[in-house]
């Protein structure tokens, strides 16, 4: 039996924000000093370096459980599955749900149940529930998945990667400008069909880097203290991440027995540009090789990092041909990689 993904959706938000809505921010250093650079010129270098142009914020109205049912539901009719025979439904996110405006998580019920609520699925012995795993959440939820599959647990598992970052960003913060919203759902199925999860790999690092990633308070040292935001010490992931995601990723092409040429594509979370392009550059160079053009396709662009959304997303632009000039066919391998809060790695790589 192998492990394949039958079925893909996902919800990009309507609502675009360029990098030029920034420029009435007033951006501020860690110690709430004024940065000493124009916002114009803070907007052209954070461009250069991470390649987002402009991100996609979610509705006022909508919550992270809304958009995750709207993946869900093209998901489910993309596989043609009955969504009463899922076992399981896996929803990873980062910060559940926050209202527009509002201060507080909201976390009960989860949010896998809010979603198996909204498909008004009455099976109870539908499991659904959520993943906290930082950026690679989605791929560990696949992960999880197979595992379920493969013990005889389960036979069809929903996987979903949603987020609504835009609710958890300290405007004083021009790392502000990175994040983004989005979601992307999964169906993953037990066949007979060639091909599926080929290999995988997953570690936690956090011996000295659990605290890469973490809630923190604004730059303005006027605002309430008592409230948090998303805060990186960025120059430290960068570091991590190429050092330890190419490992991760050259581990799964050995283990899956194939040679480095087979692999067509690298679907890596679109965490920043430049990293992921030094991360896809270190890993061909410890094979002794250079990546063949048009190997990494990216979404960051146009739609910023939406954390565990970032990489469904991009799977179901590719596999329904919505990415110019990219594509995903029948028997491509392809080497699915993220790097997250926690700090967390993982990839798998994947036979279509």
């Amino acid at each position: 039996m192998n492990i394949k993904i039958t079925g893909s959706g996902s919800y990009i938000p309507n609502r675009i924000v360029p990098n030029t809505d920034f420029a009435k921010h007033e951006f501020l250093s860690d110690e709430g000093t004024p940065l000493p650079y124009s916002n114009e010129i803070i907007a052209e270098k954070f461009q250069q370096i991470t390649g987002i142009a402009e991100r996609r914020y979610a509705d006022d109205d909508l919550l992270t459980s809304d958009i995750a049912f709207f993946a869900a539901q093209k998901a489910i009719e993309d596989s043609g599955i009955d969504a009463e025979s899922l076992d399981y439904i896996i929803l990873a996110h980062n910060f559940g749900n926050v209202k527009h405006g509002a201060i507080q998580t909201d976390l009960v019920p989860s949010i896998a149940s809010r979603v198996k609520h909204s498909l008004r699925i009455k099976n109870p012995r539908c499991v659904a529930y959520d993943i906290l795993f930082g950026c690679p959440g989605w791929v560990e939820g696949v992960m999880q998945a197979m595992a379920f599959i493969k013990s005889g647990m389960a036979k069809k598992c929903l996987v979903v990667g949603a987020e609504t970052l835009s609710r958890v960003i300290d405007p004083h913060d021009r790392d502000s400008m990175i994040y983004s919203d989005g979601a992307g759902a999964t169906i993953i199925e037990g066949t007979d069909d060639e091909g599926g999860i080929l290999a995988h790999s997953s570690a936690s690092f956090t011996y000295d880097e659990a605290y890469f990633l973490f809630f923190g308070n604004s730059f303005n040292k006027e605002h309430d203290p008592d409230v948090r935001y998303i805060k990186m010490y960025g120059r430290k992931i960068y570091e991590f991440a190429l050092s330890n995601v190419p490992k991760a990723m050259k581990e799964c092409v050995e283990k899956s027995g194939l040679p480095l040429s087979a692999v067509k594509k690298i679907l890596i979370h679109q965490a920043n540009e430049k990293m992921d392009e030094a991360i896809v550059q270190r890993f061909y160079k410890l094979h002794d090789a250079t990546p063949p053009e048009g190997i990494m396709p990216m979404s960051i662009h146009t739609l910023g990092n939406s954390s565990v959304a970032t990489i469904p997303t991009l799977y179901d632009m590719l596999i329904k041909g919505q990415l110019a000039n990219q594509e995903l066919n029948k028997g491509d391998v392809v080497l699915f990689a993220s790097v997250g809060a926690g700090m967390n790695i993982n990839a798998f790589i994947y036979k279509i």
